[in-house]
């Protein structure tokens, strides 16, 4: 998969060279791309915002440096363009294995007020929002976006990893421990002790479910 982010902000996404995605990326597992839209602005300043029409307070970035950067990365429309934004439909692990389906994504980080209408009616596919809140950017929830995603692809993690995780079948994930069995007095659960592996899918279960009820309750609807 690869995966293209368009951004104000470059210096931003270098969490993404760390850790599983950075070591997916070195392993040409997965694609990532950061694309600085300054770039592409047709000034001599590298002006990528301006004041918004009909008045109103901030910027909202430009349409030209925009669908320039858009119109060279993807001139026929072969990718799946995404606009980071708090309008957007929330962002969910169905929605990460729907994208998962796409061989290249481009994800637009907005930035001040958001970016001019023309953009989104033109070159977007979809608005996505990583919760109802608002950040100072898309480039926080790129990052989302792109590591919920890229964790899916294959080779990026083994594939153990992803079967008991939070979400994997609709309920949170059950509680986790390891060495030492005794810590500060308390000690780990005797059945994940006890060798007996159909005893401890059993406990694994109830407790996903006992955690699930007590905290994301509409889950189990």
């Amino acid at each position: 998969m690869k995966i293209t982010i368009l951004t104000l902000f470059p210096d931003m996404f270098s969490p993404l060279k760390e850790s599983i995605i950075g070591r997916a990326v070195k392993e040409n597992k997965i694609e990532i791309n950061i694309v600085n839209l300054r770039d592409y602005a047709q000034n001599k300043h590298q002006k990528c915002d301006d004041y918004p029409f009909g008045g109103g307070a901030g910027m909202v970035m430009m349409p030209q440096p925009i669908g320039s950067a858009i119109d060279d990365i993807d001139p026929e429309h072969k990718a799946h363009r995404i606009y980071t934004s708090p309008k957007g439909g929330v962002f969910t692990q169905s929605k990460a294995f729907e994208l998962l389906n796409f061989e290249h994504l481009i994800i637009l980080c907005g930035h001040y007020e958001g970016v001019d209408q023309r953009i989104i009616d033109m070159y977007i596919d979809e608005e996505i929002s990583i919760g109802d809140y608002v950040l100072t950017g898309g480039e926080l929830p790129a990052m989302v976006i792109c590591d919920c995603v890229a964790r899916y692809v294959d080779g990026v993690l083994a594939n153990g990893s992803l079967v008991d995780e939070s979400f994997a079948d609709g309920m949170l994930e059950y509680p986790q421990y390891t060495r030492p069995a005794i810590y500060k007095g308390v000690s780990v659960p005797e059945v994940l002790l006890s060798g007996n592996h159909e005893k401890v899918d059993e406990w694994r279960r109830e407790e996903s479910k006992k955690l699930t009820a007590l905290r994301r309750p509409d889950l189990l609807k």
